[in-house]
């Protein structure tokens, strides 16, 4: 009679305890700190395709063409965020730092893998 309940217990402590591990996953920075030449071309070019990264969607990047006005321009970004991982959180779920977002959680939905977001970060931040 308390096989089920117990059973019910542990399948919902491995719930959590995979869904900890998966947003560790998408959370976690998986290229080194320093951005090279490659990394910020291939993050460009994620972060202007309509079907990954989208950003021109939203905001004002120097060099994107037809950008929208509902986010900030991205520009200044190192002053704005002089920790890289701070940005890059940022990029993979903003619900972290502001609830109300509508920027897409990119991470946490599986839009951008861990290596995207990576990408993403080193062209953001090298703006």
């Amino acid at each position: 009679m308390h096989i089920i309940p117990r059973a019910l217990t542990s399948a919902a402590s491995i719930a959590v305890v995979c869904g900890t591990l998966t947003a560790a996953l998408w959370l976690a920075p998986v290229a080194p700190a320093a951005a090279d030449e490659a990394s910020i071309a291939e993050g460009k070019k994620i972060a202007f395709d309509r079907k990954k990264g989208n950003c021109l969607a939203c905001h004002m990047i120097d060099d994107g063409s037809l950008p929208g006005n509902i986010g900030p321009p991205l520009a200044a970004m190192k002053q704005r965020f002089p920790d890289r991982a701070d940005l890059r959180r940022q990029i993979a779920d903003a619900r972290l730092r502001n609830p109300t977002t509508i920027m897409p959680p990119f991470g946490a939905h599986g839009i951008l893998s861990g290596a995207e977001i990576d990408k993403i970060t080193d062209y953001i931040h090298s703006l």
